[in-house]
């Protein structure tokens, strides 16, 4: 059975026949060929009469058939810098520290990272799944500070998914509700903060991939099922033509991005990407398409159970203690953190915390 046919939430959860433009192929991402990518972060801090500290997220998430995380080197004139993680090991970074002494500060992180294309047929249960560990289950349900599971979460959840008895379904019902019922703000800064409760106690349901992708997760994991975010990056433009969801340029110091997996019985991790769905609707040439247009149509049916190569996870860390802070956890890691005389520096301004990030594809050795 097709997995649309599942649920049905109105004309806008039909998918209409994709008819590709001249020169663009339908967006159908499908498990290829491995790609090869270098990142390369480099900081460079002005000087100051006062120490300084910096956070450099670095690639730490291999998943079998679409992830591999490489090595990391570094160099600068950092007093001390070492590859690091925070308590849960669910983040890893560079943490690297200047004295009140320090010139300039100067630091170049460079990463290695495989990914390629996913797509998990739904239509047939792949045959015996492995278990998920019981403590990775109590790990992808439980609330975070910004994605409660209890009181307005729980209540929209049990609405969304009603009587549906299947994993597969309520995960259907989720996303199909998120892409009918949200919408990209491109006044978000930064790629948002993901505080869910709060989304649906105002009802404003906008906002950019950390909002409407943890939003998901957090409505999964209320459903009782296990979810999780990917905080990660851009690196290369899409094979398939769409300039929304790809890297511009090999400068990505701005290509952050967050996706999300649901956990179902009968085939394990799935990718989800309902905020990619909105994006395409508000940015996609000609721009501000409806749900039935060709682009958006092959895009929501390839973003439940798929997403494109052209992508780095970095982690799947909430609520990120940063070792040697002075400033509390971060709900999330996913650019560049840094502190000057124990003053956080703002990540969501590269330019005044000067640091840019590259990305290039290399051959597979």
């Amino acid at each position: 059975m097709d997995r649309r046919h599942f649920i049905v939430i109105g004309a806008a959860g039909l998918t209409a026949s994709v008819v590709p433009g001249p020169g663009q192929a339908a967006f159908a991402p499908q498990p290829d060929a491995w790609r090869r990518f270098e990142l390369v972060t480099r900081i460079d801090l002005p000087p100051s009469a006062e120490p300084a500290q910096v956070w450099v997220p670095v690639p730490a998430v291999s998943e079998p058939g679409w992830m591999k995380a490489g090595d990391s080197t570094w160099r600068g004139n950092a007093t001390s810098a070492e590859r690091a993680s925070d308590p849960e090991g669910t983040a890893s970074f560079v943490h690297a520290k200047w004295s009140a002494e320090a010139g300039v500060r100067t630091l170049t992180v460079t990463s290695i990272a495989m990914a390629r294309d996913r797509n998990a047929d739904l239509s047939d249960a792949p045959g015996a799944v492995p278990l998920l560990p019981a403590a990775e289950r109590r790990l992808y349900t439980a609330s975070t500070d910004l994605i409660p599971t209890d009181g307005i979460v729980k209540d929209t959840a049990d609405g969304i998914v009603g009587w549906a008895r299947s994993d597969l379904a309520k995960a259907q019902r989720i996303y199909d509700w998120i892409v009918e019922n949200t919408a990209r703000n491109p006044e978000t800064r930064g790629c948002g903060l993901g505080d869910v409760a709060s989304m649906l106690a105002m009802g404003d349901l906008t906002g950019k991939c950390a909002d409407l992708n943890a939003l998901y997760v957090g409505l999964a994991r209320a459903a009782g099922l296990p979810a999780r975010d990917v905080y990660g990056l851009r690196v290369a433009p899409s094979a398939f033509g769409y300039k929304s969801l790809g890297a511009g340029s090999n400068d990505v110091t701005k290509a952050q991005h967050c996706r999300a997996e649901v956990w179902l019985e009968d085939f394990g991790w799935v990718a989800v990407d309902p905020a990619d769905v909105r994006k395409v609707m508000l940015e996609e040439p000609p721009k501000d398409l409806p749900l039935d247009h060709p682009k958006v149509t092959a895009a929501r049916d390839a973003l439940f159970g798929g997403w494109e190569g052209n992508w780095i996870g970095y982690n799947f860390a909430h609520d990120v203690v940063l070792p040697g802070a002075t400033n509390g956890a971060v709900p999330f890691l996913m650019y560049p953190e840094g502190e000057v005389g124990g003053r956080r520096l703002d990540p969501l301004d590269p330019a005044s915390f000067s640091y840019t990030i590259t990305a290039r594809e290399l051959p597979i050795a």
